[in-house]
């Protein structure tokens, strides 16, 4: 499974949404994206739409690919009356990046949207296939020990012509995480003290971020000193 928290997680597509300009009796989206994100470390990717529309929620929403195929189709029940406001459709995770490749082409996909009041909404966003290199991490090292739980700078190696890097570190008992968007001069960042607990186990994920909005991750874990070691 692609982690991402709240987010987003594998091989990534970029993105460009047009349409500032909106059709004569409809409304741009506020969001209308198709993106693919690739986690490098196991080898996942998938396919992920977002949509949000204006400050009243959708009754239906539709996304139709390059070559004409309806790849979303929602509708809301006739006995929703505030509908839904903001979408994040996520594929499967394929082995085969291929027949991801091919049930997602490259191109312009249309989203089209309308509330349960008659707004309606258009947007559209243009997906291609090629990914961003992955970074590597620095500090902590990879599957790292006996981690300090103050003064946390995790460092990596910087990647050429990046819009960001994307950081989420999580912890899943008790559950609890963070994420951030950095530069893409970026190559460090210091953890604020106090998040992290003694002897525990975190997940940590770098993503590498395109103009495009392409995205490739690495993932690792570490694990935070005991109290005891702590206190020597």
């Amino acid at each position: 499974m692609i982690r991402h928290t709240n987010l987003f997680l594998i091989l990534t597509i970029s993105l460009s949404i047009f349409g500032s300009a909106s059709v004569k009796g409809q409304k741009p989206f506020g969001v209308a994206k198709v993106h693919f994100e690739q986690n490098a470390t196991d080898g996942d990717m998938e396919v992920i739409f977002e949509a949000i529309g204006g400050h009243e929620g959708l009754a239906k929403l539709t996304v139709v690919s390059p070559d004409g195929r309806t790849v979303i189709d929602f509708s809301a029940p006739e006995s929703s009356t505030l509908g839904i406001r903001q979408f994040r459709f996520e594929s499967p995770e394929p082995g085969d990046v291929e027949s991801l490749k091919s049930a997602y082409p490259e191109g312009v996909y249309t989203f089209a949207g309308a509330t349960s009041g008659g707004d309606k909404f258009q947007g559209k966003s243009t997906l291609n296939h090629n990914l961003p290199a992955t970074t590597n991490f620095v500090t902590p090292e990879e599957d790292a020990e006996d981690v300090a739980i103050n003064n946390l700078e995790i460092t990596w190696t910087r990647v050429e012509n990046l819009a960001a890097y994307i950081l989420y570190i999580e912890l899943d008992e008790p559950e609890l995480g963070f994420t951030v968007r950095l530069p893409g001069s970026a190559t460090k960042f210091t953890v604020p003290d106090g998040f992290l607990l003694p002897g525990k186990e975190y997940q940590l994920g770098i993503g590498t971020v395109t103009e495009d909005g392409n995205i490739s991750f690495i993932e690792t874990s570490f694990t935070t000193a005991e109290e005891n070691f702590l206190n020597k």
